[in-house]
């Protein structure tokens, strides 16, 4: 670690190359934020996940229970992201939401310094070491999570890069320990350290690659056999198992069943979407196949496999966070197999080429107009989140969740069933059944504010639809 800061403090010095790689990485990370900041502001932010992530740090920063109001799952029983207790230490600080959203711009961003300590491990040349830094700054996943509201395993990507300037060092010891930590932002990316396991042992690194295929293993069995049901209760395993389920109702049936039963996995792969899947996820880095290393590209086999399997589309396009690690081992493994002769590259053509990807592929088009579609709702948004208590239990809207998220109790309307119960615990609503948000409907945000108002609940009424009842 003191050799890598050192080299950090050598290349700044000397490096213009280098210093032009931090300066655009800096400016990259501001505006990622400007524009997460920006789209929160305007409405478009979700309780999935960014409220859901915000209540439950607050919550531990607090000294609570981090049970989320939403989902009752517990903080470290969702996906087993022990690495959002370190954000809570921040939030005893500074409790802001834009403490998560700055995070993940400055950690997608940020990845690309230690990518240029790959590169020149490599021996690949400032030029080139520029360019492969630009094709992941203008990944279109890059782009396109950092407005998915949060998502903790995006805190991952510079450290994976961090194994691999620890790997080709041989310090083993050290390899694992950031294993563990990638393991702490996602219970998924046990298929990630899973697969770099497979990668060493490609490499015939036999041992090291049995304590990858250990750890990774070992941390899936304590999740869903002992963590999740001692925390969760009935609600305890790995929720994405649901979206295999055609192929088995547990983790060792669906293994079974695609070991030995092909004719049930051909049947149920999407193929036309997975083979687009396939198509635009490799298309920014077309003209820089030639170098590849499929060794390295072995990684994201696991990642892969489960994104073409599950029956949820959003594993197979590049707006979720599904695709974002196998981003990054596509550009670890174009640097792990360029290495010399670079005299290949035409430059401005790929770089030409990387644009014409972003542009494509990356949603900057949303600021002007799936994003705008709120504005007019902004100014009375304010005037109720003034009047609601910080300590008043809240019945809203998914996209205000995350603006009044920092309480014990928040929700939005997804079951009429559930008023009753509902009623009993909240006191505040804050609907508007023109525009009801994800999860849930104009009707059951209607039946929500005739039964408030039929118990004489106090409520007032803007014209852009939107709703503010309070308990009498």
């Amino acid at each position: 670690m003191n050799l890598l800061f050192s080299n950090l403090t050598r290349e700044l010095k000397k490096n213009k190359s280098f210093r032009f790689v931090c300066s655009i990485s800096f400016v990259f990370g501001i505006i990622f934020w400007a524009l997460s900041f920006t789209r929160h502001l305007l409405l478009q932010s979700n309780a999935y996940d960014l409220g859901l992530f915000d209540q439950w740090i607050w919550l531990a920063s607090k000294g609570e229970e981090p049970y989320s109001s939403m989902t009752g799952l517990h903080l470290f029983a969702d996906h087993g992201a022990w690495t959002l207790y370190i954000a809570s230490f921040v939030y005893k600080i500074f409790p802001s939401i834009h403490i998560l959203l700055l995070s993940q711009s400055f950690s997608l961003c940020l990845t690309s310094i230690p990518l240029w300590f790959l590169c020149k491990a490599k021996e690949i040349n400032n030029r080139n070491s520029v360019l492969i830094i630009l094709c992941w700054l203008f990944q279109p996943v890059v782009f396109n999570i950092n407005l998915f509201d949060f998502h903790p395993e995006v805190w991952a990507m510079p450290i994976l890069v961090l194994y691999y300037l620890f790997e080709k060092e041989k310090k083993f010891s050290l390899c694992l320990l950031i294993s563990f930590f990638i393991l702490g932002t996602r219970d998924g990316l046990v298929l990630l350290v899973f697969g770099i396991g497979i990668e060493q042992f490609l490499k015939k690194r036999f041992w090291f690659s049995f304590g990858l295929f250990f750890t990774s293993t070992a941390w899936f069995i304590f999740l869903n056999n002992f963590a999740y049901p001692a925390l969760n209760g009935d609600k305890g395993t790995v929720m994405a198992l649901s979206r295999y389920q055609a192929y088995g109702s547990n983790f060792s049936e669906i293994i079974l069943n695609i070991l030995i039963r092909p004719n049930l996995l051909i049947s149920n792969i999407d193929w036309e979407g997975s083979l687009f899947y396939l198509f635009i996820l490799f298309l920014p880095v077309l003209f820089f196949l030639r170098r590849i290393s499929f060794q390295t590209l072995a990684v994201s086999l696991p990642l892969l496999v489960t994104n073409i399997l599950s029956d949820s589309s959003a594993q197979r396009d590049l707006v979720h966070q599904y695709s974002l690690p196998i981003s990054l081992v596509i550009i670890i493994s174009l640097i792990n197999g360029f290495q010399k002769n670079n005299h290949y590259f035409r430059y401005y053509f790929r770089l030409f080429w990387i644009l014409l990807c972003w542009s494509a592929l990356a949603k900057p088009w949303f600021f002007t107009g799936p994003y705008l579609d709120r504005m007019q709702m902004i100014k009375s948004s304010n005037e109720a989140f003034a009047m609601i208590n910080k300590k008043a239990n809240v019945i809203t809207t998914s996209y205000f969740v995350p603006h009044l998220s920092q309480r014990k109790l928040i929700k939005f309307p997804n079951n009429e069933n559930q008023l009753v119960g509902d009623f009993k615990k909240y006191e505040i609503l804050l609907l508007n059944p023109q525009d009801p948000g994800w999860g849930s409907s104009g009707m059951i945000q209607n039946y929500y504010l005739e039964s408030a108002k039929e118990q004489g609940w106090k409520c007032k009424v803007w014209q852009n639809g939107q709703e503010f009842c309070r308990k009498r």
